[in-house]
């Protein structure tokens, strides 16, 4: 999705320039709102928050009207039909619960996310909820991290889990009756087939929205990048910055200084050689967080956070040196800009 956002978002700058309103301005006036039809036909729901992310960007831009701007959509989840499941077991020893899940945290902060979701449930203290590293012999089958799902599929599953914790602890009286017990939590998506004949067809259970803002300084160097994100509810928001500037950071080395030769189909680069965005070259990355719940209040609200995060970077970034130059970019990493590799 990032080489797709990159084409038909310049393209939108294009189309703005012709009919003369700003690139804001004509992703204002089209963004997609609550009630109204997607491409794929689906409805767009309650949840929808493009136009609070453009909202948060509008100071920015009056304030700096040559900044870059660029939008992107993400569904959370597999969808098209496909089967989508999140599952988890707790278990239930010593007083305090064990959160048995197949969705493995890779940094994106999976363990952290069941860990407080499992403890608003239950109101308990984080510490009496243990997150276990996956193990497929104790822990259920919770689908591929992909797709951006984990934050709602498992989620849910482990909010479900946890409420049959909290209805059994009512009932019981103690946490000694519950010793050895365990309890399971299941949440599938259930969405449409791709083709399907409905009207209004549900492609995805969740869709996050976001709206990315590059500012240059005067020597043509990245200033800042402001990157508002509409994520459903914040399980946590240190966690969902880090998230996003990390994926910023991801999305620059790809417009600025990433470079992937191949030749028959194999790279011809060294890791140390691609032009992965270094540390000393970072930019402020401000992370704006848009909080609308999802739909039904599944998994306490939240959307997650994922792959929109470096999705929309690209695009912002020539819109940025497009104001500045006038030339219009059309490959990756960008020519012309004090990032370019010396030829």
């Amino acid at each position: 999705m990032t080489q797709s956002c990159f084409a038909t978002e310049c393209n939108l700058n294009q189309l703005a320039e012709l009919v003369g309103i700003s690139a804001f301005e004509i992703r204002y006036r089209n963004a997609i709102r609550p009630g109204q039809v997607l491409p794929n036909g689906q409805i767009a729901d309650e949840t929808t928050a493009l136009l609070e992310t453009l909202e948060a960007a509008r100071p920015i831009l009056e304030r700096d009207p040559n900044a870059g701007i660029a939008c992107a959509m993400k569904n959370a989840g597999l969808g098209v039909g496909i089967p989508d499941t999140g599952r988890c077991r707790i278990e239930v020893k010593g007083g305090e619960v064990y959160l048995h899940s197949s969705a493995a945290c890779i940094g994106q902060g999976m363990g952290t996310v069941q860990t407080q979701m499992a403890a608003e449930i239950l109101n308990i203290p984080h510490e009496r909820v243990h997150y276990c590293a996956p193990d497929t012999a104790l822990a259920p089958d919770s689908g591929n991290t992909t797709a951006s799902r984990q934050t709602l599929f498992t989620g849910e599953a482990v909010v479900r889990a946890a409420r049959q914790v909290r209805e059994a602890l009512e009932k019981a009286g103690s946490w000694d009756a519950l010793e050895g017990q365990s309890f399971f939590g299941e949440y599938t998506g259930v969405t449409d087939k791709l083709g399907s004949d409905k009207p209004n067809p549900v492609s995805h259970i969740a869709y996050g929205y976001a709206t990315h803002v590059v500012e240059l300084n005067d020597d043509g160097t990245i200033k800042r990048v402001t990157a508002i994100h509409d994520l459903g509810v914040a399980v946590n928001p240190r966690a969902a910055e880090g998230q996003i500037e990390g994926g910023v950071v991801m999305g620059l080395g790809y417009a600025l200084t990433e470079d992937f030769p191949l030749e028959n189909g194999k790279p011809t680069a060294k890791y140390g050689t691609l032009g992965l965005f270094r540390a000393d070259k970072t930019p402020p990355v401000d992370a704006v967080l848009v909080e609308k719940a999802t739909k039904d209040g599944l998994a306490c609200g939240a959307k997650g956070i994922g792959e929109i995060c470096t999705i929309p970077t690209a695009p912002a970034v020539q819109n940025a040196y497009y104001n500045r130059d006038g030339v219009f970019r059309t490959k990756l990493p960008l020519d012309g800009t004090p990032y370019s590799r010396k030829k």
